[in-house]
C-alpha cells in the first residue's frame, strides 16, 4: 500500500472544512430568506359549537393551506387570532373588540348571523378593519353602509326575484310568508312582498314566529293559517326553526294535496343541517338555493374536506359542505391575496388620537394603518373560485343563478332555474332563449305535496274556517233589489231578499264547491244605512266584511282597492221621461209621414220628370203638342198622375219610356210607404215622448231626478245641468209622483239611472219610455277583497247563471209587469220619414232622366248640325232656328207616319 505523506492529508482535510463551512453559510441562508415571512393578523369570530363555526373555520385553514402552498414565495402570511363568540350578539362583539383593540388585527372574517354582525361591523368602521362575513344575509346590514363591510356571501333580498317568479308560473294570486322573528327573518320581508307586489300577488297575512317558540305557539299560529283561504306558504327561517314548524304542519294535516310550501335558501343552502327524519315532513316543497358550477377542482376540494373535518370533528358523521363554505374559503383566498399586494412591513395601528383618559374599551383602540388600502384591494379582487366567479359589487357578492328544487324521497332533485335575465329556465342552455320568462313549462315534472302531481290552485275555503261574513245596504227605496228588515243588530245575521240577494245565491249554488256564507246588514242601531256605497265597499277594503252582495254598481274609482266580479245586470244609464197620447189625431196629420225635406224634393222631382218627359215626347207625341199652356199641363198633369197611375196619355219614344219606368219605381216605393205611416198615425194608439233629447232639457232648462246617493249624480253634472235643477229619489213612488208635479210645479220632466232600476219602474209604471242616448257603465257586481282568489270562480258562476233559465225566472219573480201595462216600446211613433231613407231612389231617377235628356239632345243636334253650321246668320238665330225645329212635329217619327197612312186610306176610301 502506498502511503501518503502527512502534508497532503493535512490540505485535503483543510478542503473538507472548508466545503463543510461553505454548505452551513448556504444552508443558514436559505433558511434564513425561508423564514423571513412577515405575519399578518387576522381575525375570525365564530360560533365553535355550531355547524357553521365548525365548517368556517375548516375552510378557512384549508384555504391558508392551499394558497400559501400555490404561493410559496409570497412574503406575507396571515396569521389566525381565532375567537369564539359562543352564539351571542355580545360575545361576538366583545371578541370583536378585543382583536382590534388588542390583537390590532388587520380583518376579521365571520361572525355567524345578521345580529352578530351589527356591532362588529360599527367596530370595524370605527378602526377602519374590514370586516368579511360569508354567513349574514341579512338585508338590513346594507342600509348601515359601513365602507368597511364586505359580504362574502349573497344578499337573501337577491332571491326574491326567483321566488315571486315560481309563483306568478303557477297563477297563484295570494302568498304568506311565514319567517323567523329575529332579524334574519324580517330583512328580507319588505323586498319579497315588493317583487309578490310586481307579478300581482297578494300578502294577506305575515305569520311570525319566535326563534324560542314552544310546540303549543307553532301549532296556535298553524292553524290560524289553515282557517285563512290562502294555500301558498314561503317560508324564511333557520333549519331548526324550520323542521319544528314542519313537523308539526304535517302533524295537523297541513302537508296534504292542495299546499304549497316554497323554502329561501336559508334552508335550501345548509341542507347538511336537516335532518333526514325531518325530510318526510317536506315531501313536496319548492326551493331555491344558489347555483354552484360544477368543476374538478371543487369535486376534489370536496373530497379533502371531508377527510380532513372527519379527522378533526368525529361526531359529525354525515357531513356535506355547502355553499358558505365555499364562500369562506374563497374570501380567504380574496383577503391573502390583497394583503400581500399591501407590499408593506408596518402592520400596526394609529394610536395617537387615543385619549389618555379614556373610561371605555370603546375609546381606547386605534386605527389601522392600512384599513383603506386593503379594503381597496379587496373591493377590486376579482377571481373564479370555487364557488363560481368571485367579484365584490358594492360590497357584495353579485346576484347569481339560483337553481328551483322539489324535495322528494330522502333529498331534493333539480326542476329548473332562474337568472336575472332569463327568468325560468329548463336548463342552463340560452342558445335557444329569446327573453324572460315565468312559465311553468319551463320547469320539470314536480311532485306536489300529498304525492300529487296535480298543480295547486293555491287557495281553498276552509271547512274548518269562518264562514263568510257578507254585508248587504239597507234600502229605504228600491227594495226590490236588497230589502233588509230595519232595526236589527248590526253585529246580528240577517235573512235579507231580492232581486240580488236571489242572484247571489243562485250563482253560490253554481260554485263547484260549497261556501258558507252569512248576511250583515250595515246600518245604525236606529236602523238607518250606516253610509252609503262607497263607505259600504270600504267594510271590504278595511277587512270588516269578506265580501258585498246587493246593486253595488262597478264604477273605475272603487276597482282601485275592491274587485268586482263580472256584472249580473244590464249595464248602461239611461233617461226616462214621460208619453203623452193622441197629439198627432188632427187635420194636417196627412202631412205627418213625411219630413219636409222629403216633401220639397218628392215636389221638386215630380216637376223635373214631367219636363224631362215633355222634352222627349214633344216632337213625337200629339198629346204632347198644343198650345203652351197645354203643353205645361199636360206634362205635370202625367208626372203627377204618376202617384196614382192614372195617367192616360201614352208615351211613344224609348228614352221617356226609360224614364217612366224608373219614375215608377221610385213613385211606389214612396207612396207605400207614405200609405203605411200614415195608417200607423191614424190607426195605432200613439204615445210620444214629452222630450225628445238631453239637449232640450238643457235648452228648456228642465228639472231631472237621480236616485239619492248614485253616483249617477256625477254624469248629470257633467252633462251641464245646474245642481239647482236637479232632484233626486229614493223609491220608484217617489220618481213617480216628482214627474207627476212636472218640471214647473218643482217635480221634474225626466230622471236618470241605471238600467235595472229603470227596468223596475218601467214595470210598475206605464205611462214613461226611455230614450237614447244611453251612458255606458259596468252594471251591478259583487264586491270581494282587492286579489280574492274567490272572483274569478264567482265570475264563472256568474256567467252559468246568466246564461241559464233560473236567470230568467229570478227577472220574472222581479220585474213582472203589471197586467195593465201594454209595450211602451211598440206603442211609441217612429219619426217621420225623412230623406235619408230614400235618397238612393231620388238619385237613380235623376241620373236616368239627366241621361236620357243627354242622349235625346245629343241625337237632335246631330240631325240638324247644318243648321248649326250655317255661318250666314247669327248665333241667336240659328238658336232660335233650332227651337223653331224642336217645337215642329218630327216627320221622321213613326207615329205621324202612321197617321198620315189611315188618313191616306181614309180619303181614299171617300
Amino acid at each position: 500500500m502506498k502511503i501518503i505523506p502527512t502534508k497532503h492529508l493535512f490540505h485535503f482535510s483543510c478542503l473538507l472544512v472548508f466545503c463543510r463551512l461553505l454548505l452551513a453559510e448556504v444552508a443558514l441562508a436559505q433558511n434564513t430568506t425561508a423564514t423571513a415571512t412577515i405575519p399578518v393578523n387576522v381575525g375570525v369570530v365564530l360560533d365553535m359549537e355550531k355547524w357553521v363555526g365548525k365548517l368556517g373555520l375548516s375552510c378557512i385553514n384549508m384555504a391558508l393551506q392551499d394558497f400559501y402552498s400555490y404561493h410559496s414565495n409570497y412574503t406575507t402570511r396571515l396569521v389566525l387570532n381565532i375567537r369564539d363568540s359562543k352564539g351571542d350578539v355580545v360575545g361576538a362583539a366583545a371578541a370583536g373588540l378585543d382583536l382590534i383593540k388588542n390583537v390590532q388585527v388587520q380583518a376579521i372574517i365571520g361572525t355567524e348571523n345578521s345580529m352578530q354582525a351589527n356591532f362588529v361591523i360599527d367596530l370595524g368602521n370605527k378602526a377602519q378593519v374590514p370586516i368579511i362575513s360569508f354567513s349574514a344575509t341579512s338585508p338590513s346590514l346594507t342600509s348601515i353602509r359601513s365602507p368597511y363591510f364586505l359580504r362574502a356571501t349573497q344578499n337573501d333580498s337577491s332571491q326574491v326575484k326567483a321566488i315571486s317568479a315560481i309563483v306568478e308560473a303557477f297563477n297563484w294570486r295570494e302568498a304568506v310568508p311565514i319567517y323567523v322573528d329575529n332579524e334574519f327573518g324580517e330583512g328580507v320581508i319588505p323586498y319579497l312582498v315588493d317583487a309578490l307586489e310586481e307579478v300581482n300577488v297578494r300578502v294577506p297575512y305575515r305569520s311570525i314566529i319566535s326563534q324560542k317558540a314552544t310546540d303549543e305557539e307553532i301549532e296556535g299560529e298553524l292553524y290560524k293559517l289553515m282557517t285563512m283561504q290562502t294555500r301558498v306558504f314561503i317560508v324564511h327561517m333557520t333549519p331548526e326553526l324550520g323542521s319544528q314548524v314542519f313537523d308539526k304542519a304535517k302533524e295537523i294535516g297541513m302537508m296534504g294535496e292542495g299546499y304549497v310550501w316554497i323554502i329561501t335558501d336559508g334552508m335550501t343552502n345548509v341542507w347538511s343541517l336537516v335532518n333526514r327524519l325531518d325530510m318526510d315532513s317536506m315531501q313536496g316543497f319548492l326551493g331555491v338555493r344558489t347555483y354552484i358550477p360544477k368543476s374538478k377542482e371543487l369535486d376534489s376540494f370536496k373530497v379533502r374536506w371531508k377527510r380532513k373535518f372527519l379527522q378533526d370533528n368525529p361526531s359529525y358523521v354525515n357531513a356535506n359542505l355547502d355553499i358558505f363554505g365555499l364562500w369562506v374559503y374563497d374570501a380567504t383566498f380574496a383577503l391573502a391575496m390583497a394583503v400581500e399586494k399591501l407590499g408593506t412591513t408596518n402592520f400596526n395601528f394609529d394610536l395617537s388620537n387615543v385619549s389618555t383618559n379614556a373610561k371605555t374599551d370603546l375609546e381606547s383602540f386605534g386605527v389601522s394603518k392600512n384599513g383603506p388600502k386593503l379594503m381597496q384591494l379587496l373591493s377590486s379582487t376579482r377571481f373564479r373560485g370555487l364557488s363560481g366567479e368571485f367579484d365584490f359589487i358594492n360590497g357584495q357578492l353579485d346576484s347569481s343563478i339560483f337553481q328551483i328544487i322539489n324535495v322528494n324521497g330522502n333529498g331534493e332533485r333539480g326542476v329548473g332555474f332562474w337568472t336575472p335575465k332569463y327568468g325560468v329556465v329548463k336548463k342552463l342552455d340560452f342558445r335557444n332563449v329569446s327573453g324572460y320568462s315565468t312559465s311553468k313549462s319551463n320547469l320539470r315534472t314536480i311532485i306536489w305535496p300529498g304525492d300529487s302531481q296535480v298543480i295547486p290552485k293555491g287557495w281553498e275555503i276552509p271547512t274548518n274556517g269562518k264562514r263568510l261574513k257578507i254585508g248587504v245596504p239597507v234600502k229605504n227605496g228600491f227594495t226590490e233589489f236588497v230589502n233588509v228588515t230595519p232595526g236589527t243588530d248590526p253585529n246580528s245575521i240577517v235573512n235579507p231578499s231580492g232581486y240580488c240577494i236571489d242572484v247571489f245565491k243562485a250563482v253560490m249554488d253554481a260554485m263547484p264547491y260549497a261556501i258558507s256564507y252569512d248576511f250583515y246588514a250595515f246600518e245604525k242601531p236606529d236602523g238607518e244605512m250606516a253610509g252609503d256605497y262607497n263607505e259600504l265597499i270600504n267594510q271590504v277594503f278595511y277587512g270588516n266584511y269578506d265580501a258585498v252582495v246587493g246593486d253595488v254598481s262597478i264604477v273605475a274609482n272603487r276597482s282601485s282597492y275592491v274587485d268586482f266580479t263580472l256584472p249580473f245586470t244590464e249595464s248602461g244609464v239611461v233617461m226616462v221621461v214621460p208619453i203623452r197620447k193622441d197629439l198627432n189625431k188632427n187635420a194636417w196629420v196627412f202631412l205627418k209621414p213625411l219630413t219636409l225635406d222629403l216633401w220639397v224634393t218628392s215636389g221638386c222631382f215630380f216637376v223635373f220628370i214631367g219636363f224631362v218627359i215633355w222634352v222627349l215626347e214633344h216632337r213625337v207625341n200629339e198629346d204632347f203638342r198644343g198650345p203652351p199652356l197645354y203643353h205645361i199641363g199636360t206634362s205635370y198633369w202625367f208626372s203627377f198622375s204618376t202617384m196614382t197611375f192614372s195617367q192616360r196619355e201614352r208615351v211613344v219614344s224609348n228614352l221617356a219610356r226609360f224614364v217612366v219606368v224608373i219614375w215608377c219605381f221610385v213613385v211606389l216605393i214612396l207612396t207605400q210607404s207614405y200609405t203605411a205611416s200614415l195608417a200607423s198615425l191614424l190607426t195605432v194608439q200613439q204615445l210620444q215622448p214629452t222630450v225628445t233629447d238631453v239637449n232640450e232639457l238643457l235648452r228648456k232648462k228642465e228639472n231631472v231626478g237621480y236616485q239619492d246617493g248614485s253616483f249617477v249624480q256625477g254624469i248629470i253634472q257633467r252633462l251641464g245641468f245646474d245642481p239647482s235643477k236637479m232632484k233626486n229619489f229614493n223609491s220608484t213612488d217617489d220618481l213617480n209622483e216628482l214627474f207627476t208635479k212636472g218640471s214647473a210645479s218643482g217635480g221634474i220632466a225626466a230622471a236618470f239611472d241605471e238600467i235595472p232600476y229603470m227596468k223596475l219602474f218601467l214595470a210598475k209604471y206605464c205611462n214613461y219610455t226611455t230614450l237614447e242616448p244611453t251612458f255606458k257603465t259596468d252594471g251591478f257586481g259583487f264586491v270581494f277583497p282587492k286579489g280574492s282568489p274567490l272572483v274569478a270562480d264567482v265570475s264563472r258562476a256568474v256567467l252559468t247563471v246568466i246564461e241559464g233559465d233560473r236567470m230568467k225566472q229570478i227577472e220574472k219573480a222581479w220585474f213582472t209587469k203589471q197586467a195593465s201595462c201594454s209595450d211602451s216600446s211598440t206603442s211609441v211613433s217612429s219619426s217621420s220619414l225623412g230623406l235619408g231613407s230614400f235618397w238612393g231612389l231620388f238619385l237613380i231617377a235623376g241620373v236616368a232622366a239627366v241621361l236620357a235628356l243627354i242622349i235625346f239632345v245629343s241625337d237632335f243636334l246631330y240631325k240638324h248640325k247644318d243648321v248649326l253650321r250655317n255661318t250666314e246668320i247669327s248665333v241667336w238665330d240659328r238658336i232660335l232656328e233650332m227651337l223653331k225645329i224642336f217645337d215642329e212635329r218630327d216627320p221622321n217619327a213613326h207615329t205621324f207616319k202612321e197617321t198620315e197612312i189611315r188618313e191616306g186610306g181614309h180619303n181614299a176610301g171617300v
